[in-house]
């Protein structure tokens, strides 16, 4: 039977499927055999120039759902009907109004919508409306191409949510709402301030990241960031209690970085915020003319890397924190990187405001005793090295090209400035987009390695745990991968024959095959995650060695 769908036009596929397509100049089937659609197998839409309010969405992974179609054409307007063709990896998507259809198109005809990280396309139907045909309700949930009772669902909670709002937003574009009641918010509906807190906070988050990513959803009004109970928070407040929604929805438990910087997102108290000030720590968007108080001057994100919710990535550069429009349909601009759907995470990767950089320069190392393996080792605490470059005619500087750019981020901030081997190294980002490997016949006497392929990577899986045990430098080492034949003596003696001297030891209570190692020094434990990781314990163990927040 699902071979047999499979096999059929998409015309065919949503006519049996209990939906009608009502297509002006195209007559419908007389009945239901197969000589009609034979002629139209795996059809693709041709006549994708006319407006319509019927999107076509193609090239969609076999896993996507209708929630995520709804939600791809959601910030565009309110969305009436859904239709997700598995087997053709098709969808097609009916928006209330045809002006929410021609800005959806127009938007993503500039840049490149994602779903769960693979490119879709996004262009009109030459259908113009998706009529569900209720007589055929017994054959819809029989089919496996009809619509779900949870796209019924999630479009009847869209609608809700319009009608609360008062309005449906208007030319796509996460236009601002006026509220239908004067302004003042719907009693019992959700607030128009979000209340934003930033959990595993590895990587620094600024003001332009946060309004890059909720202006998404509607035009962001102000946004006040401040740091409570120890953790960075943010109070973001849109026009309308529709933009507030769906920004939570999409955007609730995403991280921001992969692995790391995930938001948590409720409704605030708070029904408007008071902003006195533009600058690092607070904007008011309506109001560009106030003073920057005494915070330090706020930097602009002046290079791109700040991304939409999982399922879309968005192709051009944002050139101004008060928003620029794409195609003229006055949407958000957003930094021209992709998504993966890690866990369910935005695999944002972006610096501000720092270039993308993935390469660093090290400088003031100690040739006598750094090699391209003592780098590779030390770096790979902070990202997945993947080549060195030692300089060949200035041995105490080096190139470490990492896999992306948050990694070099976080190598930069954790080792600037550590003492490495008895000097102070100086790590920054470099202008060198790779680190190039020598050609045949050129000197380099082994100071360029490449280790893309080393199986040493601790960050290879998307959203690794490892993201989220990342600290600085410290005097106490973290010591996993043990085997239980191995003794706390038999580990001392390996520390002690590699020359280094050791304070405390103990073994995790309830892990064996994890413990702590105290060193006299973050010098000594430096050294000794250089030499130490990877040491072979047994026949098929191998140590894993990093830093630690804990102290013995």
């Amino acid at each position: 039977m699902r071979d047999t769908h499979q096999n059929r036009g998409s015309d065919e596929l949503l006519s049996q499927s209990g939906v009608t397509v009502m297509a002006p100049a195209a007559p419908h089937h007389a009945d239901n055999n197969n000589q009609d659609s034979a002629a139209k197998k795996v059809k693709l839409e041709q006549n994708v120039g006319k407006p319509s309010r019927v999107i076509h969405i193609r090239n969609i992974p076999n896993e996507t759902t209708e929630a995520e179609i709804i939600q791809l054409g959601l910030p565009f307007g309110r969305v009436t009907n859904v239709l997700v063709l598995k087997g053709k990896n098709q969808a097609f998507l009916e928006m209330a109004e045809e002006i929410s259809a021609v800005a959806m198109v127009a938007y993503f005809g500039g840049c490149v919508a994602q779903l769960r990280g693979r490119a879709v396309y996004v262009q009109f139907s030459n259908h113009k409306e998706l009529k569900t045909d209720q007589t055929h309700s017994n054959a819809v949930s029989a089919l496996p191409h009809s619509i779900s009772a949870s796209a019924q669902a999630a479009l009847q909670a869209a609608q809700a949510i319009s009608n609360s709002a008062g309005a449906a937003l208007v030319a796509g574009a996460g236009a601002a709402l006026q509220p239908a009641n004067g302004g003042t918010e719907i009693q019992g509906g959700p607030n128009t301030v979000l209340r934003v807190i930033i959990e595993h906070m590895l990587y620094p988050i600024v003001l332009d990241v946060l309004y890059s990513i909720f202006q998404r959803y509607g035009k962001v009004l102000k946004i006040v960031t401040f740091t409570k109970n120890n953790s960075f928070q943010a109070l973001i407040q849109y026009p309308d209690t529709l933009s507030a929604q769906t920004a939570k929805t999409a955007l609730d438990g995403q991280n921001i970085y992969n692995g790391c910087c995930t938001l948590r997102i409720d409704y605030s108290k708070m029904t408007c915020l008071n902003v006195k000030y533009n600058n690092d720590k607070s904007r008011d968007y309506t109001n560009p003319t106030l003073p920057s108080g005494d915070s330090d001057a706020h930097q602009l994100l002046t290079s791109g890397g700040v991304l939409a919710p999982q399922f879309l990535g968005l192709g051009s550069g944002l050139a101004s924190p008060y928003g620029v429009g794409v195609g003229g349909v006055g949407l958000p601009a957003f930094g021209a990187l992709t998504l993966t759907p890690a866990s369910p995470a935005l695999r944002a990767l972006a610096a501000p405001p720092l270039p993308l950089a993935t390469v660093l320069l090290v400088s003031n190392l100690n040739e006598e005793m750094v090699t391209p393996d003592a780098l590779f080792t030390l770096f790979g605490v902070y990202g997945d090295v993947q080549r060195v470059k030692i300089l060949y005619n200035k041995k105490d500087s080096a190139l470490i090209q990492m896999a992306e750019p948050h990694q070099a981020h976080l190598a930069m901030t954790h080792m600037d400035k550590l003492r490495v081997f008895g000097k102070a190294m100086r790590v920054m980002l470099s202008k060198h987009q790779t680190v190039q490997l020598p050609k045949e016949g050129q000197p380099d006497a082994g100071l360029t390695r490449d280790y893309s392929q080393s199986p040493l990577h601790r960050f290879k899986k998307p959203g690794s745990k490892n993201y989220q045990n990342i600290y600085p430098p410290s005097a106490t080492l973290h010591l996993s991968n043990i085997p239980a034949t191995v003794s706390e003596d038999d580990i001392k003696d390996a520390f002690t024959k590699r020359g280094f001297t050791i304070k405390a030891f103990k073994f995790f209570p309830k892990d064996r095959k994890m413990a702590l190692v105290q060193l006299p020094s973050i010098d000594d434990a430096v050294a000794a995650l250089i030499k130490m990781h990877n040491y072979q314990l047994s026949e098929s163990n191998h140590l894993r060695v990093s830093f630690s927040k804990s102290s013995i």
